[in-house]
């Protein structure tokens, strides 16, 4: 598994399931239902996973950039939520 940088500057490692309910909240809370949400997040995960995978080291900022990237395409409300709400959950 990969480890990742975290802003605090510590590392750990990378926990997709944290990103599934991540972009799955951010679909939530803009409305979408429970299923669009679930399916747009496990095609957000893989995609990341995938990109992710080719990396030999990343931050928590590159993951949550590209995972917006890929939202985008999915949803951009969503996208918009998740890249500037880090905070919220």
């Amino acid at each position: 598994m990969k480890l990742i940088v975290k802003r605090a500057g510590h590392s750990e490692l990378f926990e997709s399931k944290k990103l599934y309910a991540s972009i799955y909240a951010a679909c939530l809370a803009i409305g979408e239902p429970t299923g669009t949400s679930e399916i747009v997040a496990d095609k957000v995960v893989a995609d990341v996973l995938a990109w992710v995978d080719k990396k030999h080291e990343v931050t928590s900022n590159d993951i949550r950039r590209v995972a917006s990237e890929y939202l985008h395409g999915y949803n951009v409300e969503a996208s918009h939520l998740y890249h500037k709400q880090r905070t919220i959950w």
